[in-house]
């Protein structure tokens, strides 16, 4: 009986959440200044199972508000050949106006797309900056865009806005197909687009993962990927007292205490908010929450960080003035802060062998979260034997992929509780095997392993490459301004945080030590309250 009144309660929970976005978004939509009309082109026993789910919520989504309409037809319907359908699912958003389609159903991460994209139709309006509009003026020839996307990628919503900021700007030149690639396999395996996001303009890859706005708008002009864009010299100043560069545990944790200080705080981050936690399937050593998907934990810090300071994603700082203040540029703008903090984490830690880098994204993936379901039913090889490796190997295998872990040692460097977990999952292990290279040709197809004992190399058939191996500490910013690093490579810092230059400290996995969210973000409270009362009483005078 306790059980039926649990599930009731769970029920209504869940009718009242929904009945919750649904007023959200009914606010957001009756704001719009022009109607909606989608179109679903559907045929049955073509991907009835993603049809449905299409269906189930473009006719939630217009029932919130009369501006969007629904129409569903079938394949051989004269508007699928009069706008060359030929897919099912396939959805058309206002097609008489933009070149905009979706291949799949916007599930779980695609339906922030959903959200964004009938913003941006409804008001006739991308949000673009000012610098990335003038990038798309330059662009005079056809932009066919097909950007592949996934359910589970966190990355992927920040791409897909900056595609169809493209497309609503200018609808004439370009157009936009969003590809499910779990719907799409085909498509997916014909552009090798095994890692997602991965976005092709023309059926030019110009896009690896996500970027920051003004970037994927050179990318598309330029017709290949950009690694930086410079800003205009009048691009927006800010002014605050402290910089916190990197939107990590510690950085947003630094922010929130700066400002409970009485400290001004911004916070810009050049890739996805939370870093690695929000890439991390499923956290369970967070003092106070059991267990939590990595992303869900970095939803409640970066809502809790909000309520005190700015943050700017997709920012990414290129370099740093001393001086007082200290000038930050970045892709966008300029920011005069009296203080600096880099909290800039750690990235991922590569083999380099032959072929991993030509098959990233072809295979070779450094995120199970984001790429995982692509290899549902197929073999893969984890490569790593630390708590990333087999967190995200335990992952791999409950959603269905037939993975193998690989570990150059005779003994895991696991947390007890996850190695039993993969003993009793059957996960096997190759003990004392490396890769010694990576091949195939248009995506994964062989590994060379070597035995590091006898020395013996075998071929190993695989679909898949996933690398957890350890991290490199991001620390670009801090040699450009001779900050000084340990033998290991990361910052040289006291026990307050303070760097060898005055005003500039960092905090997280930047530092070194132990790479765990709990240290991250007690680094980052340390060197708030640090710089408040380096600030009330400076150290340096």
């Amino acid at each position: 009986m306790s059980y039926n009144h649990k599930h009731i309660h769970t029920d209504h929970e869940q009718e009242a959440g929904l009945k919750e976005i649904q007023a959200q978004l009914a606010e957001i939509f009756a704001k719009f200044t022009h109607k909606i009309p989608l179109y679903l082109f559907t045929q049955p026993g073509s991907n009835d199972h993603f049809a449905q789910a299409a269906r189930e919520v473009l006719k939630l989504i217009s029932e919130i508000t009369p501006k969007i309409t629904l129409e569903e037809y079938d394949l051989d319907h004269e508007l699928a050949q009069k706008w060359k359908v030929d897919r099912s699912p396939t959805i058309l958003l206002d097609p008489e106006n933009f070149e905009i389609r979706w291949l799949g159903a916007p599930l779980g991460e695609e339906g922030k797309i959903l959200v964004q994209s009938l913003i941006m139709i409804g008001n006739r309006s991308s949000g673009a900056s000012e610098q990335s509009l003038k990038v798309l003026q330059k662009i005079d020839s056809p932009r066919k865009i097909k950007i592949f996307v996934s359910v589970t990628c966190p990355y992927c919503p920040q791409q897909a806005v900056n595609t169809l900021m493209a497309a609503v700007e200018k609808p004439k030149r370009i157009s936009l197909e969003i590809i499910d690639i779990q719907a799409n396999i085909d498509q997916a395996e014909k552009y090798a687009a095994f890692s997602t996001p991965q976005t092709f303009a023309n059926d030019i890859l110009i896009a690896k993962g996500a970027q920051p706005e003004e970037l994927f708008m050179a990318s598309l002009e330029k017709m290949e990927q950009q690694s930086f864009f410079i800003p205009d010299i009048s691009a927006e100043k800010i002014e605050t007292d402290l910089v916190i560069i990197g939107g990590g545990p510690a950085g947003l944790t630094a922010g929130i205490y700066a400002a409970r200080s009485g400290l001004e705080a911004v916070v810009l981050e050049r890739g996805i908010l939370g870093g690695q936690v929000a890439l991390t399937p499923e956290v369970e050593n967070y003092p106070g929450i059991p267990r939590i998907g990595g992303k869900t934990l970095v939803e409640i810090l970066v809502t809790h960080a909000l309520q005190y300071i700015r943050i700017f994603p997709g920012e990414e700082a290129v370099e740093i003035e001393k001086g007082d203040p200290f000038i930050v540029t970045t892709n966008r703008r300029r920011f005069l802060g009296k203080v600096i903090l880099l909290a800039t984490g750690a990235n991922y830690k590569k083999l380099d062998i032959p072929g991993e880098t030509e098959l990233t994204g072809r295979g070779v993936s450094y995120c199970s979260t984001c790429d995982g379901p692509r290899f549902k039913g197929k073999k893969v090889i984890m490569v790593g034997g630390g708590n990333s490796a087999v967190t995200e190997a335990l992952h791999l295998h409950n959603i269905g992929v037939d993975v193998t872990l690989v570990h150059r040692r005779d003994k895991l460097r696991a947390q007890e509780h996850l190695v039993k977990k993969l003993t009793s999952d059957l996960i096997p292990v190759l003990w004392n095997t490396q890769i010694k290279a990576i091949r195939g040709k248009e995506h994964v197809q062989e590994v060379e392993l070597i035995h590091t004992q006898t020395g013996k190399s075998t071929m190993r058939s695989i679909d898949g490459v996933f690398i957890s191996i350890g991290y490199l500490p991001e620390v670009g910013l801090a040699k450009q301004l001779g900050i000084e690093l340990t033998g290991d490579g990361y910052i040289q810092h006291d026990a307050q945080h303070h760097t060898n230059i005055s005003g500039i400290y960092s905090a997280g996995d930047v530092e070194g030590g132990y790479k765990q969210i709990v240290t991250a973000a007690a680094q980052g409270a340390e060197a708030a309250m640090a710089i408040f009362e380096d600030q009330m009483n400076p150290y340096w005078k």
